[in-house]
């Protein structure tokens, strides 16, 4: 790309023509990231298009340049990219940041996931809770070895209380292959003694998970004064 002629790369019908689950954000929130092209996922970074021309056009050209490898698109400058018709400085440098980002991450050390020994471990990690003037409802996923995969904010709600939705919980445990899960929830008032309700649920999701063979490991309810913990108490 030695010379400075605009390039532009066409093929009919643009994004909002296609089916909703074939434009590259609706198809990213319906399938996963994994589901999209190349292309698709430099579309997403550009934005827009340009009359005529979508922006999974425009990606598909600055593939084609970099002879449709990754590897070598890493390899291209802010000013090669602004050759492409439809391409300004703000569009290069987010590509260009995009594609950085994508090389740090393959030298990058894998960070050693945080193991749960116990009720203390996991109280450490959601002591945040401990300061919200309103309820939330988290959910700890574990591997096989009570290492954390993730941790989810389930549901947000007032002084009083919020609801947990059981069906949501294990569809984040099995998207997540998780082999345990610790329920987590904060009292702003600051009575750790465990209500009906929070009884209720906790067997409710444990003999839901036990279909999937997904243990419920704890229920922790968490104020300012400390936590309490369904296993620790042997009532879960």
């Amino acid at each position: 790309m030695e010379n400075s002629e605009k390039i532009t790369y066409r093929e009919p019908a643009g994004i909002r023509s296609w089916a909703e689950e074939d434009r590259p954000r609706e198809k990213l929130l319906l399938k996963g990231a994994a589901a999209l092209s190349d292309a698709e996922l430099i579309a997403i970074l550009i934005g827009s298009g340009t009359p005529g021309e979508s922006a999974v056009d425009l990606a598909k050209a600055i593939l084609k340049s970099a002879g449709n490898n990754l590897n070598e698109l890493g390899k291209i400058t802010i000013s090669g990219l602004k050759k492409f018709k439809g391409i300004g400085e703000a569009k290069a440098i987010t590509i260009i940041a995009a594609l950085e980002l994508a090389k740090r991450r393959r030298v990058a050390p894998v960070k050693e996931k945080e193991k749960i020994g116990g009720s203390a471990d996991a109280f450490e990690y959601f002591h945040h809770l401990a300061d919200l003037p309103n309820e939330e409802f988290w959910v700890m996923y574990l591997n096989r070895a009570n290492k954390i995969v993730t941790a989810q904010r389930i549901s947000q709600g007032g002084i009083t209380g919020t609801v947990a939705d059981t069906r949501l919980i294990l569809k984040n445990a099995l998207d997540q292959f998780a082999c345990g899960i610790i329920l987590c929830h904060n009292h702003p008032s600051g009575n750790l003694t465990p209500s009906q309700e929070d009884k209720t649920l906790t067997q409710r999701i444990k003999q839901a998970a036990q279909v999937f063979d997904i243990g419920v490991l704890d229920h922790l309810i968490i104020s300012d004064t400390g936590y309490y913990s369904f296993a620790d108490e042997g009532v879960l």
